[in-house]
């Protein structure tokens, strides 16, 4: 991970409430565990988390939690403007089609993040409630049904006419129905991460802001900032920058796509585009998928078409969103949206998903050292399962004889990309 002389300061401003603190590399604060707990006499960690996006800060979390000291790394900061766990809002929603698996992980997840957000100054949850509408009744619309009824979780089936009177901000032209999820809704990104690292400090972490190498010969090392440092287990949760650190292992199976999104300003006075007002949503329109999110907190109406784009340097690309987008989703806005035509676009947003070749995450161990734990490839939906994914990684590295979920071991990562997750 490349070293950055960043710092976030509201990490900084939380972490120095507390009093006891000391600096750490890279001008971050950290504060010192309040008790030692059991490792190895031989290293100065039970675990190292490289990466503070939203699956290294869950996992760092986890394993806090189960008494273990734990070293969280993340040479360009939490949830920074370069990572996949940066920007403003997330979508957080259990409709998965057949992926069961992804259902209730998803709604396991809303209860952590819900938590968080109480214990926040701001919120970091809003529950505008997700639409899902659909052109006809398609296999994933009849799974997400049949699995929401298997699990007993509510979903409301809308046909056209009560989602016209529900949502009258929409032409839903040529739709047949919807599946309304109204307990969840919208994350906001990069402050769940900063908070989540400022919680994570506060009871007891440790945070640097520094550079972490590849794991040396012996497999409990590495090199933070120039400095040796070892744990008895290593998490190396890295986004777009794990196939950097693997290469070899990696690269052939996680593909880094540049993802481009928009920011649409209501009419003045108009609030019918607000949370409060409007649901974010999703348009699954013949699997050309757009999804939206209301205006929160005066950013603007958020829009977006999920396709994977071409292949991203997370490091040196410039991040402007094209024409070709700007007038895709400009078609889109004025066909769906009759209240925004002619309303002008005041932000972009450019991202990059790390996926795997069909869409499932990746939380395994490293195939030559059984301490290592890999966990990325979010594949653009892997923000509101955080909690979950850090539960699966932090119980690898706390059990020796356990396994990795099936879908999420790298043995199923192939090397030729194909979504099937969605």
């Amino acid at each position: 991970m490349a070293k950055s002389n960043t710092t976030r300061r509201a990490v900084v401003a939380g972490i120095a409430a507390t009093g006891a603190a000391s600096t750490m590399p890279g001008g971050m604060v950290a504060a010192q565990s309040k008790k030692e707990t059991s490792h190895s006499p031989k290293r100065a960690w039970d675990a190292i988390v490289v990466g503070a996006g939203v699956f290294g800060a869950w996992t760092a979390t986890q394993l806090q939690r189960a008494g273990k000291k734990v070293l969280l790394v993340d040479g360009r900061g939490p949830a920074s403007v370069r990572a996949s766990s940066g920007g403003e809002t997330r979508l957080i929603r259990s409709d998965y089609g057949a992926d069961a698996i992804y259902t209730k992980m998803s709604t396991a997840s809303l209860a952590e993040w819900k938590k968080l957000s109480d214990d926040a100054g701001l919120p970091l949850f809003n529950q505008t409630g997700i639409l899902f509408f659909f052109h006809e009744m398609v296999d994933y619309a009849r799974a997400s049904i049949d699995t929401h009824k298997r699990l007993k979780l509510p979903l409301e089936v809308l046909d056209a006419a009560a989602l016209r009177k529900g949502f009258p901000q929409f032409d839903f032209s040529g739709i047949e129905f919807g599946l309304y999820e109204v307990g969840f809704g919208v994350l906001m990104a990069r402050r769940s991460v900063i908070r989540l690292v400022e919680r994570f400090v506060h009871a007891g972490g440790t945070y640097r802001h520094a550079e972490a190498s590849a794991p040396l010969e012996d497999g409990h090392s590495l090199m933070i900032d120039g400095r040796r440092e070892s744990a008895d287990s290593i998490i190396y949760a890295c986004g777009p920058w794990m196939e950097r650190l693997f290469p070899e292992l990696l690269a052939p199976r996680l593909f880094i796509t540049r993802q481009e999104l928009a920011f649409v300003a209501p009419p003045a006075g108009n609030s019918s585009f607000a949370h409060g007002s409007l649901p974010a949503w999703a348009d699954y329109n013949g699997g050309d998928l757009f999804y939206g999110v209301p205006d929160i907190e005066g950013r603007g109406f958020k829009i977006a078409n999920d396709q994977h784009g071409p292949a991203i340097d997370p490091d040196t690309e410039e991040r402007h969103a094209s024409e070709a987008t700007y007038k895709k989703l400009r078609e889109y806005l004025e066909m769906r949206f009759p209240g925004l035509k002619g309303a002008p676009f005041v932000g972009e947003r450019v991202c990059q998903y790390t996926n795997s070749s069909n869409g499932d995450f990746l939380i395994d161990r490293h195939p030559g050292f059984s301490n290592i734990i890999l966990v990325g490839a979010g594949s653009g939906h892997g923000f509101k399962h955080g909690p979950e994914v850090g539960r699966f990684a932090a119980a690898l590295a706390l059990d020796a004889a356990a396994v990795a979920e099936p879908r999420f071991s790298l043995n199923t990562k192939a090397t030729v990309q194909n979504r099937t997750v969605l």
